[in-house]
C-alpha cells in the first residue's frame, strides 16, 4: 500500500500517513457518483440546498476548529485560514441559495423574423459526474467552491484533494459525512498525481482543475482523448500598476497584503509591481517600512505563516539568487528564517527587469518584485506582455483614468485602488486568460460552467409542411427575394417572400 507521509510545515514533525487511492478505487468512486447522479439530478433545488444548509451549519459551528486544522495542514496564518478558507464557502452557499433558480431557469428567446410562428427557449441540464482536482494553497476553499457549484446544478462530484494537504482532504470527507451528503454525491479520493491521472481517465463527464500550467496541460491532453470538457484555473504573475497620483500609503499597504497574504502562495498574488519613476523611490521606502513590520510565525496573531510545500522554497530561492546575480537589489528579507519548519522572510526586490526568472515565472512565495517604469503606458505594455493574465490592479486618484487603464489590462479581473478581494465575491466571475487558463467560475458562470445548455425550438405542428422544406422545385425565385430582403432589412419584402414560398406550386 502506497501512502502520503504528511509532515508539518511549521514544525517538521510527521502528522500522519494517508493511503493513496489506486486506479481501481478511483473507478469505484466514480461508479458510485454515476449511480447517484440520476437521483440527485431529479431532486428539486430546495432538496439539494437542504444538504448544503447542513454543511453551512456545521461550518458555522465548527469553523474555528476547521480553520486551526487547515492552518496546521498548510502552515498559513490562522486569520488567513478563517477568512480565506472558512468564510468564503458559506458566502457562496448563501449567494447561490438566493440566485441559483434564477441563473438556471429556462430562458425564453424570440426566434426572430426568419422563423415565423415558432417559439424558442434555452434550458440547462447537468453534465453528470464532475472530476475536481484541487490545489494545496487554499485546499478547502478551492475544493469546496467548485464542488458546491457543481452539485447545486444536479451534478455529482469526485474530488481529488492535493497530496500536499491531505489533512484538509480528510476534513472535507468528515464534513460531507456529518452533513449526511447522500452516498456518491461527493466522493473524496486521496492520492498523488497518479490518482489525479486516474480520475481524468475514469468515466467522468468534465474535469475542473486548479493548479500549475504544466499539470494543466497534461490534464487537458488526457481529457482531449475522450473528449470531455475541461476548465483550467492556472497560475498568475499578477501586475499592480502604481500611478504618480496614487494614494501611496494605501497602495503600499495594498501591495504588501496582495503580495504576502497566505505567504504569497496565491495565483492572484502581486508578483509584478510597476511604479512610475517619479514616485518610485518614495514608494519603495513605504514598502520597506510596511514589510519590516510584518510578523511571521505560527501563533494566532501573526501576519504570515509558513511555506506549505517544500519544493516551493527551492523555487523562491532560485528566483532570488538569479535576480540578485542579474543586478536586482534585495531591499529586505531574502532568506529562510532560522527556526523549525518552512518559514521564509518577506522579501522586497527592486531593479527587476523582464529578463529575470522572478519576472517571467510564477514565484509563489512572499516576494514582491518592483519594476520602475517611465510612464503608465509603459506599465500597461509590460503588464500585458506576459504569458499569464489572471488578475491585476491599478492605483490612482483619478478613477476615470483608472477605468481606462483597467480596460487595457489583459486579465480576467482588475481592481482599481483594490486587489485580490474580487476573488472572494460570489457575484463576480473568476478566471484567467492566456496561460492562466480558461473558463469562469463564481458568479452566474460558477453554475453554468457545470451545465449543458440545450436550445429548444417549438412549432405548433398544425401545418403539414414548412416553407423551406422539400420539394425545392419552383422555390428558387422566392428564396432569392427572401435572401435580398433579409440582407436589406426589408421586413415587408421578407413577409411577401415567405408567402410566395408557401404558395409556390410543387410542379
Amino acid at each position: 500500500m502506497s501512502v502520503i507521509r504528511k509532515t508539518s510545515p511549521v514544525t517538521g514533525e510527521v502528522l500522519g500517513e494517508f493511503e493513496i487511492s489506486t486506479p481501481e478505487q478511483v473507478n469505484e468512486a466514480v461508479a458510485r457518483a454515476r449511480e447517484a447522479s440520476v437521483a440527485w439530478r431529479n431532486r428539486t433545488m430546495d432538496e439539494r440546498f437542504e444538504v448544503l444548509e447542513r454543511m453551512r451549519a456545521i461550518i458555522d459551528r465548527r469553523g474555528e476548529e476547521f480553520a486551526r486544522r487547515i492552518s496546521e495542514d498548510t502552515g498559513k496564518a490562522l486569520l488567513d485560514a478563517l477568512m480565506t478558507e472558512m468564510l468564503v464557502v458559506p458566502l457562496f452557499i448563501d449567494h447561490y441559495r438566493r440566485n441559483a433558480e434564477k441563473i438556471l431557469k429556462t430562458e425564453k428567446v424570440w426566434p426572430g423574423m426568419l422563423f415565423p410562428g415558432k417559439k424558442a427557449h434555452i434550458e440547462y441540464f447537468p453534465m453528470g459526474v464532475i472530476g475536481v482536482i484541487a490545489p494545496w494553497n487554499f485546499p478547502f476553499q478551492l475544493s469546496m467552491v467548485p464542488v458546491i457549484s457543481a452539485i447545486i446544478g444536479g451534478n455529482t462530484v469526485v474530488l481529488k484533494p492535493s497530496e500536499v494537504t491531505p489533512l484538509t482532504g480528510e476534513l472535507i470527507r468528515e464534513l460531507c459525512e456529518e452533513a449526511k451528503v447522500p452516498r456518491g454525491v461527493i466522493e473524496v479520493v486521496q492520492g498523488d498525481g497518479s490518482t489525479g491521472a486516474a480520475l481524468v481517465e475514469a468515466d467522468i463527464d468534465m474535469v475542473f482543475f486548479t493548479g500549475s500550467v504544466n499539470t494543466g496541460r497534461k490534464v487537458m491532453a488526457a481529457a482531449s482523448k475522450k473528449p470531455i470538457p475541461v476548465e483550467l484555473e492556472l497560475g498568475g504573475k499578477d501586475a499592480m500598476i502604481v500611478c504618480a497620483d496614487a494614494n501611496l500609503k494605501r497602495a503600499a499597504k495594498g501591495a504588501m497584503w496582495g503580495a504576502l497574504v497566505n505567504g504569497g502562495q496565491m495565483c492572484t498574488s502581486v508578483e509584478r509591481l510597476f511604479v512610475v519613476e517619479s514616485v518610485h523611490d518614495e514608494f519603495v521606502e513605504l514598502l520597506r517600512a510596511e514589510m519590516e513590520a510584518i510578523v511571521v510565525g505560527d501563533t494566532q496573531d501573526v501576519d504570515m505563516g509558513a511555506i506549505t510545500f517544500a519544493p516551493q522554497l527551492k523555487t523562491i530561492e532560485e528566483h532570488l539568487a538569479e535576480a540578485k546575480k542579474a543586478g536586482a537589489n534585495i531591499v529586505c528579507g531574502g532568506e529562510r528564517i532560522d527556526r523549525p519548519g518552512m518559514f521564509f522572510s518577506p522579501t522586497l526586490v527592486t531593479g527587476v527587469d523582464p529578463e529575470m526568472l522572478i519576472y517571467r515565472e510564477e514565484t509563489f512565495g512572499p516576494v514582491l518584485p518592483v519594476i520602475k517604469v517611465a510612464s503608465e503606458e509603459e506599465a500597461v505594455r509590460l503588464a500585458n506582455d506576459h504569458q499569464y493574465g489572471l488578475t491585476g490592479s491599478v492605483w490612482t486618484s483619478d478613477i476615470d483614468k483608472g477605468r481606462r487603464i483597467a480596460s487595457q489590462m489583459e486579465c480576467g479581473q482588475v481592481g482599481i485602488n483594490d486587489l485580490v478581494q474580487s476573488v472572494g465575491n460570489p457575484k463576480l466571475p473568476f478566471g484567467g486568460v492566456k496561460s492562466s487558463g480558461f473558463g469562469r467560475y463564481h458568479g452566474d458562470e460558477g453554475l453554468l460552467t457545470f451545465m449543458h445548455a440545450k436550445a429548444v425550438m417549438i412549432s405548433s405542428g398544425r401545418f403539414d409542411s414548412e416553407a423551406v422544406w422539400f420539394p425545392y422545385h419552383g422555390k428558387y425565385g422566392a428564396m432569392t427575394r427572401l435572401f435580398h430582403s433579409v440582407l436589406g432589412g426589408q421586413l415587408l419584402g421578407m413577409g411577401k417572400a415567405f408567402v410566395d414560398l408557401l404558395r409556390t406550386p410543387k410542379d
